[in-house]
């Protein structure tokens, strides 16, 4: 059956598992969101208050469920505006389909200066995804369309991109065929490498693993290979949630650092592997084995001994079954591990008190299968080394892009997606007026989204970094805030104020039990600087000795 461009762009979307559309509409999408309207049944549009925004929820809603997700809004500013979240996504490794509309096509590179026209929009699309088109001419609509979404649903979870001309939207695409698309081939592990990793796994006395959002899919089978080797599991942002912080052998980041030159060998899965090695350092003692299903990541921060290109899906059991019941010992360096971690975790309750009193609260109401979103704010830092998590995807953060105000759009998305749990996101007061328009969003689309908001007047990290190592010369940051309850209410939220964390517990589970979008200000002071188990030294390789510099508890 013939079709226009914008009917088959709506049904391929439909076809491969798309069923919302993050979106603003605007006058070159306009032929696209009619064809969308007798297909609401099938793909319901959510539009937002801000093109960002909608970018946003796409990203949160991919990263909370592990699917394909996708946003609609017109070229030039309308792109521009949803960048910030665009990149967020390719930190993070999110599979967003942006869909832009154009310019027409015969003007496009022209400089005419038509409305929304930029100079040289797929160049910028293409730089924030791992993979973008434009169609030129309806008869490729159809090839061009099946090809983005391979590289959506295959291999490396990034965005990609599509943008499609406004006179394009209403042509004829002629007979589109099967517009279901199968995914891509997966990289299957080379079977010599693999029993390389598993003979220096077998040989190592003190390993450890690192895992990021690659193995957010997979932690049955981490699990068995961290209770093979006996080997502590390292999460920094992505991998929370993969083992579960309740288990013994689950550390975060100080951890990690403590025990960094004890440790032989260290084996990276789905993960980038660039803090610890890069920061924490290397010497001659240290192998390093890395899984990851983009090739180009493999070495790329560090040299590798093993590298394996490779889908976890396929390199997990296949390493499990290479090693046999080579971690039946080492039963000693478990407890070490052990011994680390209970040591970390009282000197997170001692030493950052106030933030570990939020985090507490919002733990204590959350269920362990609901999700919490960081932001870069005072509790948000704490958070990514002492915020437990038990399942995966229930941790979201913005990886290392550390995208100031993505707290509530995200989250939104998050919580629309996901509208079977509860989903907690927590923001400071300057980032929260980032995104705090998308408060319409939830209250047109009722999303029960809970978002706590800590409000010290300033950007105050900065206020921190400025009063810390500039001699107290602080400038442009601090911030006249608005009163977010009634500021909330303003916008048909329900508006709370705590001032103690177990006003925030209660608060938690009055907005949870509700399942109506809550705004939870809550007031606080300058916190404990976080900064000493965030940014850590190198202690290997240091001066040709490892452990030197070594962190003391």
């Amino acid at each position: 059956m013939s079709q226009t461009v914008a009917s088959l762009t709506v049904e391929m979307l439909i076809a491969n598992g798309i069923d919302q559309l993050y979106c603003l509409p605007g006058v070159q999408n306009d032929g696209f969101f009619d064809a969308l309207y007798d297909r609401q049944d099938a793909l319901t549009p959510i539009h937002s208050r801000h093109e960002q925004g909608a970018a946003y929820m796409a990203l949160g809603a991919a990263m909370a469920t592990g699917k394909p997700q996708a946003y609609c809004v017109v070229p030039g500013p309308g792109f521009l505006n949803t960048t910030a979240a665009l990149c967020t996504a390719y930190a993070t490794n999110a599979r967003v389909l942006a869909l832009s509309g154009q310019i027409p096509a015969p003007a496009v590179g022209k400089g005419h200066g038509l409305l929304h026209e930029i100079p040289d929009q797929q160049a910028v699309m293409g730089s924030l995804t791992k993979f973008s088109r434009g169609i030129a001419d309806a008869d490729e609509a159809s090839s061009t369309l099946r090809t983005v979404f391979e590289e959506l649903k295959s291999g490396c979870p990034q965005p990609v991109g599509m943008e499609i001309p406004m006179n394009l939207w209403t042509a004829s695409a002629g007979e589109a065929g099967d517009l279901t698309v199968d995914q891509l081939p997966v990289p299957q592990a080379d079977a010599g490498l693999i029993e390389e990793a598993a003979r220096l796994l077998k040989q190592a006395k003190y390993p450890m693993i690192i895992v990021g959002s690659g193995a957010q899919d997979y932690a049955a089978q981490v699990k068995d290979l961290a209770e093979l080797l006996n080997a502590p599991v390292l999460v920094f942002r992505a991998g929370h949630g993969v083992l579960s912080s309740a288990h013994p052998l689950s550390i975060t980041m100080p951890m990690g650092h403590y025990l960094w030159p004890e440790v032989d060998v260290v084996i990276g899965l789905g993960t980038r592997m660039q803090s610890q090695p890069m920061s924490w350092g290397t010497d001659d003692d240290l192998k390093l084995i890395h899984i990851d299903i983009d090739e180009n990541r493999l070495g790329r921060s560090s040299k590798v001994d093993v590298g394996i290109h490779a889908d976890l899906a396929n390199a997990l059991p296949s390493l499990l079954a290479a090693l046999g019941d080579g971690g039946s010992q080492r039963q000693d360096w478990r407890e070490r591990v052990s011994e680390v971690k209970q040591t970390y975790l009282a000197r997170f309750e001692t030493e950052l008190a106030p933030q570990m009193g939020w985090i507490h609260a919002i733990r204590s109401e959350l269920p362990e299968d609901g999700i919490f979103v960081d932001e870069l704010t005072q509790v948000g830092y704490v958070s990514r080394f002492a915020f437990p998590s038990y399942q995966p995807r229930t941790f979201l953060s913005t990886g290392y892009q550390g995208t100031l105000g993505w707290g509530i759009a995200t989250a939104l998305g998050a919580a629309h997606a996901r509208r079977d749990v509860p989903v907690v996101g927590i923001s400071g007061d300057g980032g929260a007026l980032f995104t705090i328009s998308e408060l319409a969003t939830a209250v047109r689309h009722n999303i029960p989204l809970t978002m706590v908001i800590f409000n010290d007047n300033a950007f105050g990290n900065v206020r921190r970094i400025q009063k810390d190592s500039y001699n107290g010369r602080t400038i442009a940051s601090d911030l006249a805030s608005p009163d977010f309850v009634a500021l909330a209410e303003s916008f048909g939220v329900q508006g709370l104020r705590a001032t103690t964390p177990d006003e925030l517990k209660g608060h938690l589970s009055r907005s949870i039990k509700s399942g109506v979008p809550t705004v939870i200000e809550v007031p606080v002071g300058e916190m404990p600087d976080p900064w000493n188990f965030v940014l850590m030294p190198k202690i290997r390789g240091v001066d040709g000795a490892a452990g030197n510099g070594k962190p003391v508890f």
